[in-house]
């Protein structure tokens, strides 16, 4: 039997093994930074290239993309150069040549948690210096080339929501669109709803954009008063949407632009800010149950017993806005991207404990067999980080489990192989 703690570390076998998963890493790290950089390439010229925006912001807008393209190349690159490394040694018989000549597998795991311990300090830099920077400036970009080309967001069958208006457009057809509505605020706080089956999107250059919208019905109600509102048609209504509000959903710092530092700074002013609105909304609420329920016990006879409605509408609308502050959604997305910006790094971590036992399974084409493993291994992987996202996103689920979930199947799952192989 052969025990890791069994046999030296040859310096000649660690540097071959070190230098060999390396080389194996840079390949594979081409390989992934070339998908995900046409996969770039490809929503560029969705999003951007066929507004005909001028190639030498494209070209831009792609540099500073390329943080990002290295940060998620990196992990998968360091499971599939390890898993075609080792599982070439082990095809190729310098695995029982190595363990022939009385060295251990500490020779294989040495070298090979070296480079995963290097490639995830540089993931770690890059995600967390670099990749702020490039999403700094690559809003910028975005914003300016927005100012001058405000049709970028306009888009068919989509909701957008600038600063006080939502649009919900229908099929688009060059300028046309079909079922367009429009919800808005207007500057004396009354709610409005516009709708018409057809409009016309014209670009007004620096003034942003203009809506004529044909046969258009317009309804606005008070915001206090619900019951208060007027109605009217018209056969061509012009709705102009201004440039300050088509880049106002830009102009904040979201977390992808912060260092983890500074996320974990916000996330404690926001719990703090959190905390103290969520007291004060369930004192409201608290208020609000108490005048329900004196009315209630009063009965038919009490003076507020017609305003039973009111007062128990009022109950629902403070109970709804103090789960929607305990549910903070922003809050959330910050706690999402902290995690997120340790768990994508650390994967290259566990990605060694995984891909050294399963390299020391192959037996023939032991490269092809790593490259193959290597590409399943990366779908799974990538499969779940994005549903732990959207389930973090969506439904709430806490957001260390959404992010942290693969890497610590991955490391499991190898450990337990390891062990295993070491045994045998």
């Amino acid at each position: 039997m052969l025990k890791i703690s069994n046999g030296p570390i040859s310096g000649t076998m660690f540097k071959y093994v070190f230098k060999e998963t390396m080389f194996a890493f840079f390949v594979s790290f081409l390989f992934f930074f070339f998908i995900f950089f046409v996969n770039q390439l490809l929503l560029m010229a969705q999003d951007i290239l066929s507004k005909k925006v001028p190639f030498d912001q494209v070209a831009l807008l792609v540099l500073y993309s390329i943080p990002s393209i290295i940060a998620m190349s990196t992990p998968f690159a360091t499971l599939l150069g390890t898993l075609i490394t080792i599982g070439r040694f082990t095809s190729d018989n310098e695995i029982l040549v190595m363990l022939a000549s009385g060295l251990s597998y500490k020779n294989i795991f040495a070298p090979t948690l070296c480079v995963g311990i290097f490639v995830t300090l540089l993931s770690f830099m890059t995600n967390d210096v670099l990749l702020p920077m490039g999403t700094i400036q690559f809003t910028k970009l975005y914003r300016k080339i927005l100012t001058s080309t405000p049709a970028l967001e306009i888009e068919p069958n989509a909701v957008k929501k600038f600063k006080d208006t939502v649009v919900i457009t229908g099929n688009v057809n060059g300028q046309r669109i079909d079922d367009m509505m429009i919800l808005d605020r207007t500057s004396e706080g009354e709610r409005r709803v516009i709708f018409a089956k057809s409009a016309e999107f014209i670009d007004a250059g620096k003034e942003g954009v203009r809506l004529d919208m044909e046969n258009a019905f317009l309804q606005s109600s008070k915001e206090i008063e619900k019951r208060d509102y007027d109605y009217a048609r018209i056969g061509l209504l012009s709705y102009r949407i201004h440039t300050d509000e088509l880049i106002q959903q830009s102009t904040t710092i979201s977390a992808r632009e912060m260092s983890s530092r500074d996320v974990y700074i916000s996330i404690k002013e926001k719990e703090k800010t959190a905390v103290k609105e969520l007291r004060e909304r369930n004192n409201r609420t608290l208020r609000a149950a108490l005048d329900l329920e004196n009315v209630l016990r009063k009965g038919p006879a009490s003076y507020g017993w017609r305003n039973r409605d009111n007062l128990l509408a009022n109950f629902k609308r403070e109970a709804q806005i103090s789960r929607f502050i305990k549910n903070d959604r922003n809050l959330l997305i910050f706690r999402l991207e902290f995690y997120k910006k340790f768990s994508i790094p650390f994967g290259s971590f566990a990605f060694i404990f995984l891909a050294v036992p399963l390299g020391l399974l192959a037996k023939k084409s032991g490269q092809a067999v790593g490259f193959i493993l290597g590409i399943l291994i990366s779908v799974i992987y990538w499969s779940f980080l994005l549903g732990g996202q959207n389930v973090g996103m969506k439904l709430g689920a806490p957001p260390f489990w959404c992010m942290w979930l693969p890497n610590i199947l991955a490391l499991v799952i190898g450990l337990i192989m390891c062990i295993d192989r070491i045994r045998k």
